[in-house]
């Protein structure tokens, strides 16, 4: 029987406001939550509870597994793009927040700049998730780290190995590796590395390698992980010579891991630039269930925060 979850934080915007009791908590609760639903067990956990979806960037999975996890735990999601609402015509983040939060119970919003994520937290008295910003991307950490724990049965110890760029998705990972004490080594390009201050912050519980060399970062690691080289704050920008070939993870990469290592990648991804299709297609990748558990990881998030997992 699960013990009852209570976080100290009213949002979710980094991944770092987790401590790990609650980070591993959370993780179990997930894995519970998606052996019931195939057990066709189901608890209204979300029951007469909205969620608002701001969307100023496109998404497949986060708002299809979002929208499906809140109707799945009896609530109902609302998918607004930021074009339909009043922040087009100029109404303020703080405005928009104070409105939301008078019809809804949660906030999850996908944005290009962080700060405006922590403008709309700071000013709406309910939950707000970070569905995706230009620094993190808490959510696919929680889903990552849920499907490593169910492939390696165990979190604590491992290697993770980072290849690309040291973008959004990089800063929360090591930020949920530190936490539960993966060790991660990160290669990437000159001039591509992770924010400072969230490296330096998680070396106090965990360790944390740069480099620019992709071999160095690979060997001896479990888990394998990359990103496409042009994130979508990125798109303007054609950054792919400053990547490959040396940082594309390909079938001689993954040889220098572990046998038994693991390829993930948060999707979607440019095949053929930072991973090949033997790779993403190979008996190593998991990309498919790493994929599904946003769905029941954010299921356990939204519980979570609301108080009612």
């Amino acid at each position: 029987m699960d013990e009852e979850m209570k976080l100290k934080t009213k949002d979710l915007l980094t991944l770092n406001e987790l401590d790990k009791s609650e980070l591993l908590g959370m993780i179990d609760h997930a894995i519970r939550m998606k052996k019931d639903l195939k057990r066709g067990i189901s608890k209204p956990l979300l029951k007469n509870k909205t969620l608002a979806m701001v969307f100023q960037k496109p998404s497949t999975r986060t708002r299809v597994s979002f929208e499906t996890g809140a109707f799945q735990l009896g609530g109902h999601a609302l998918n607004l793009s930021a074009d339909e609402l009043q922040l087009k015509r100029g109404e303020t983040i703080e405005d928009t927040a104070k409105t939301l939060s008078r019809y809804v119970d949660l906030i999850m919003a996908r944005v290009y700049s962080h700060e405006e994520l922590e403008l709309l937290a700071k000013n709406s008295p309910i939950p707000v998730i970070n569905g995706l910003s230009d620094s993190f991307h808490p959510c696919q950490i929680l889903a990552d780290l849920m499907t490593i724990k169910e492939k390696k049965k165990k979190l604590s110890g491992l290697r993770l190995a980072w290849v690309g760029d040291g973008n959004n998705v990089c800063n929360s990972m090591i930020y949920g590796c530190a936490k539960v004490g993966i060790n991660m080594s990160i290669a990437t390009p000159k001039g591509y590395e992770p924010k400072h201050d969230v490296v330096k912050e998680s070396t106090k519980l965990s360790e944390v390698k740069l480099s620019n060399n992709p071999e160095t970062a690979v060997a001896e690691a479990d888990i394998v992980v990359t990103d496409t080289f042009v994130s979508i704050h990125h798109q303007t920008t054609d950054r792919t010579n400053d990547f490959l070939p040396r940082f594309q993870v390909n079938t001689d990469l993954m040889k220098k891991a572990n046998k038994s290592a693991i390829f993930m990648h948060c999707l979607p991804a440019k095949r053929g630039q930072e991973v090949t299709s033997d790779v993403i297609d190979g008996h190593q990748s998991v990309v498919w269930d790493e994929a599904e558990n946003r769905l029941h990881v954010q299921k356990a998030l939204m519980a979570a925060l609301l108080g009612r997992l």
